[in-house]
């Protein structure tokens, strides 16, 4: 889904789309204009104003700024830029952003690559542009930043959720993007740890037994007290509430931590790594 295109499945998306297209329709038509020459009065096509206004597009914060003040809205269609905002990124993004909203805690295990809470723009490029089929360069920039959008839940000012992380080795020494991208992306690995409410855990290669060969998993206690967990593998995102199924991914998470390195051993690890890089 590039910025322009509406993805019709979307529900959630739709019900916002169908508000902001009605009202812009109301406003150029109470303005007398069609759409012609509301086009030319803010700089786009006749077919871009229709498109928009049947809910074939989404409207760029650009493409309202002009509009709001083409049609002397004083601000008002310009706010629906807000409306707009999350859902230009896609559902199931939207999804996990919501849960982790509402997580008090955060529980990561990954054995492919760097978990995306703890990424760099760099290193998400990297493994976005290594997706089959290709992205578009519209659809690629976009899950960039709703990947960086993701990442505002975790910093020095927002002391929940609590964060525990546990990384394979295996990610930290698998050179995506090269030596560069790489090494800053170690580099951020050791930012994270000197958070006081993130434990980063390194699951060592040399183990003889490792409880996390079936894949990556997340863990999620919500404010209700409830627990889900979240799988995502290829083009699969699940979110999973049954709790026998939720019981046996605490159960396994709880033995991946014990095999893992201690949060301060895990330092001097990416440390180790790092300087190899």
């Amino acid at each position: 889904m590039s910025d322009w295109d509406a993805e019709l499945e979307d529900e959630e998306a739709g019900a916002v789309i169908r508000t902001v297209a009605r009202q812009l329709k109301l406003w150029r038509e109470a303005a007398g204009l069609t759409q012609a020459e509301f086009g030319a009065l803010i700089g786009y096509g006749e077919e871009l104003v229709s498109s928009v206004e049947r809910r074939r597009r989404i409207p760029r914060p650009e493409y309202l700024d002009a509009a709001d003040e083409a049609l002397r809205a004083e601000g008002r269609i310009s706010a629906m830029k807000t409306d707009l905002e999350e859902v230009r990124y896609p559902k199931k993004v939207r999804d996990l952003k919501k849960l982790e909203a509402e997580a008090t805690e955060l529980c990561a295990y990954n054995n492919t690559v760097v978990h995306g809470l703890l990424q760099t723009e760099e290193y998400a490029r990297v493994g976005l542009q290594a997706r089959r089929p290709v992205f578009t360069s519209e659809e690629l920039e976009q899950r960039i930043a709703a990947r960086m959008a993701r990442q505002e839940i975790i910093s020095e000012t927002s002391p929940w959720p609590v964060f525990s992380f546990v990384q394979c080795e295996s990610t930290l020494r698998r050179p995506l993007g090269g030596k560069m991208v790489m090494r800053r992306q170690l580099e951020r690995l050791l930012e994270v740890t000197k958070l006081p409410h993130v434990d980063l855990q390194v699951l060592p290669l040399g183990l003889e037994e490792n409880a996390g060969l079936d894949g990556s998993f997340r863990l999620l206690r919500l404010n209700d007290g409830t627990t889900v967990g979240h799988l995502e593998v290829q083009h699969i995102s699940r979110v999973i509430t049954n709790p026998k199924e939720v019981q046996l991914l605490e159960m396994r998470y709880g033995i991946i931590r014990a095999q893992a390195l201690s949060p301060r051993e895990s330092s001097a690890r990416i440390e180790k790594v790092l300087g190899e890089t």
